[in-house]
C-alpha cells in the first residue's frame, strides 16, 4: 500500500531502533477523505491514500477512520470508494451525493470515457486516465479510479474494484483536438499563415 510505516521503538538504554511487529501507522499528509460504500448498502467514513489503497496479499483496505483508528475493510466487500471534499455523515443514505451517474453530453476533459454495470445493474460513467497509469492501477488496487460525471459535486473521485463490475464499455477517448492531430499525422498542426 504505498505510504504504510511500521511502528518503530527506541531503547532508552543503547538508543537503538527496532520495528516492532504490529499495526501499520499510516502517514496522515497523503490520506484523503473517503466514503466506503460497502455491497450491502452501508457506508464507512475515514481517510485512505490517493492511489496503492488494497494490501495485495491480502486484498483489504486499511480504513483510517474518522475516530484514529484502522479498520481493516476485506476488497470483497467493497462496492466503491468515493474520495469527497465533505464526509456528510448527518446524510445516511448518500452521503457521498454521488447523483448524477452519467454523462450529460461527450465529456471535455481528456480521458478514457467509461460505462460500467455493477452486478445489480446500476449503470456508472466517468473518465479514466488515458496514461499507463490506468493499468497500473488496476494492477495494483485491483480496480479503476474514475472521474465522475459532476465534477462540482461531492465526489471528486471513485474507485471501483474488479469484482463490482459486471461489463465495462469504452464509450469514447476524449482528447484535445491539437492532441488528436499530433496523433494521427505525427506531425505539430501548422499556422494557416507563415511566419514573417
Amino acid at each position: 500500500m504505498g505510504t504504510i510505516l511500521p511502528n518503530i521503538e527506541r531503547s532508552s538504554t543503547s538508543g537503538s531502533a527496532k520495528i516492532r511487529e504490529g499495526t501499520p501507522q499510516l502517514m496522515a499528509s497523503s490520506n484523503k477523505k473517503v466514503v466506503v460504500r460497502l455491497a450491502d448498502g452501508k457506508v464507512q467514513a475515514g481517510y485512505l491514500p490517493g492511489s496503492r489503497i488494497v494490501r495485495r496479499e491480502t486484498a483489504v483496505l486499511d480504513l483510517l477512520d474518522v475516530a484514529g483508528r484502522i479498520v481493516p475493510v476485506a476488497l470483497k466487500t467493497v462496492r466503491y470508494v468515493a474520495y469527497v471534499r465533505d464526509f456528510n455523515l448527518d446524510d445516511h443514505s448518500a452521503p457521498e451525493r454521488l447523483l448524477r451517474k452519467t454523462f450529460l453530453a461527450r465529456p471535455r476533459t481528456e480521458g478514457l470515457w467509461l460505462r460500467l454495470t455493477f452486478r445489480d445493474g446500476e449503470v456508472l460513467e466517468g473518465l479514466a486516465a488515458i496514461d499507463i497509469t490506468l493499468l497500473d492501477e488496476a494492477i495494483a488496487d485491483q480496480g479503476i479510479y474514475l472521474i465522475p460525471p459532476d465534477v462540482r459535486s461531492n465526489t471528486q473521485r471513485l474507485f471501483i474494484p474488479r469484482h463490482a463490475i459486471a461489463t465495462l464499455a469504452v464509450l469514447s477517448v476524449v482528447t484535445s483536438p491539437s492532441k488528436a492531430a499530433v496523433r494521427a499525422t505525427g506531425e505539430e498542426p501548422t499556422l494557416p499563415f507563415p511566419d514573417r
